[in-house]
């Protein structure tokens, strides 16, 4: 009896001291990742939570909403500074990546709520009205894209035209796999997500980045501009984690209400896109919204506001023209 409770005393021990090595190793990298990446833009106060924005350029008002496992800075490598000779471009950090915090509610390593799109667009629309923005096109990416739906349902007078790239719209069939399973559960919010943070290899998170751009290639020097060592903070995982885990049910009570969307709504998308399929998404989404035009683009990836940015230009230039807004 006593070697058994010695035997287990010791296997608590050891539990204990590998929990504090991995959450230990957890926050030097997320040290090291905030002093490399800091804010670019401003630390705003809505509602008493922080929400980081970074506006330039001048012109009508553009906001741009970045899609999952990213933040603000997948704009700010050459995409936002095309526009804002033309624009006054605003991009966010959407809840709980980048600099901007989760709700209340959706927030701690045991809690496994996730902010819905329309909450998200809610707090955005604050940031946006403290910076005076006033009937913006806002234009969405992949799961920001569900957000710019949420918005333009939300505020549908007050919103010049919606842009959507590669943008999650509709319910689609099946799961998401296990990695998000146990990303967005209770257990591994707490044990999982601090050992990926602490301990994933520089390798993993370059072939995820390729399995994001594929077929072209990521731009050089991407990961090291957006930041990886952001998104694999332990909250931001989290945050991710549990968001996408949640969307299906929001997409589906936002998709019965697409028919109310009258204002001139881009919907641009690559066929080869596998993270967000186009047939699925974008192909049903047109059939659903009486004021849409789509752009296919054949054989681009997810990712086209970087492999073919002049394409989202002249997509977001075309919905400022059927706006009024040139």
């Amino acid at each position: 009896m006593r070697l058994a409770i010695k035997l287990l005393l010791a296997l608590l021990l050891g539990l204990a001291l590998l929990t504090a090595l991995v959450q230990w190793r957890a926050a030097r990298h997320e040290a090291r990742a905030e002093a490399s990446h800091p804010p670019e833009g401003e630390i705003m106060e809505v509602d008493g939570l922080p929400v980081h924005a970074k506006v330039i350029g001048n012109g009508p008002d553009l906001v741009l909403i970045h899609g999952a496992s990213g933040n603000l800075r997948d704009f700010t490598m050459g995409f936002a500074e095309r526009l804002s000779d033309r624009y006054r471009v605003i991009m966010f950090d959407r809840p709980g990546m980048g600099y901007t915090a989760r709700l209340p509610g959706a927030r701690g390593a045991w809690n496994p709520l996730g902010e819905s799109p329309q909450e998200q667009a809610a707090l955005l629309q604050k940031a946006a009205d403290q910076l005076g923005v006033e009937n913006p096109i806002v234009l969405g990416h992949s799961f920001g894209g569900a957000v710019a739906l949420a918005w333009g349902l939300q505020r549908p007078k007050d919103t010049a035209a919606l842009v959507l790239v590669s943008a999650v719209s509709e319910p689609w069939p099946g799961g998401l796999g296990w990695l998000y399973n146990v990303s967005a559960s209770r257990l591994g919010g707490a044990l999982f997500i601090p050992a990926v943070t602490a301990f994933v290899p520089e390798s993993v998170v370059q072939s995820s980045i390729e399995a994001i751009f594929a077929p072209q290639p990521a731009p050089e020097g991407y990961a090291d501009h957006i930041g990886t060592g952001l998104t694999l903070r332990r909250s931001a995982s989290r945050a991710n984690a549990q968001q996408v885990h949640q969307l299906r049910p929001h997409v589906v009570e936002m998709a019965a209400q697409y028919d109310s969307l009258t204002m001139p709504v881009e919907i641009i998308h690559g066929d080869a896109d596998t993270i967000v399929p186009m047939h699925i998404h974008a192909e049903e989404l047109i059939k659903d919204i009486p004021n849409g035009v789509l752009t296919r683009l054949p054989g681009m990836g997810h990712m086209p506001h970087h492999a073919d940015a002049q394409a989202v230009v002249d997509t977001i230039n075309r919905a400022a023209t059927r706006a009024g807004l040139r």
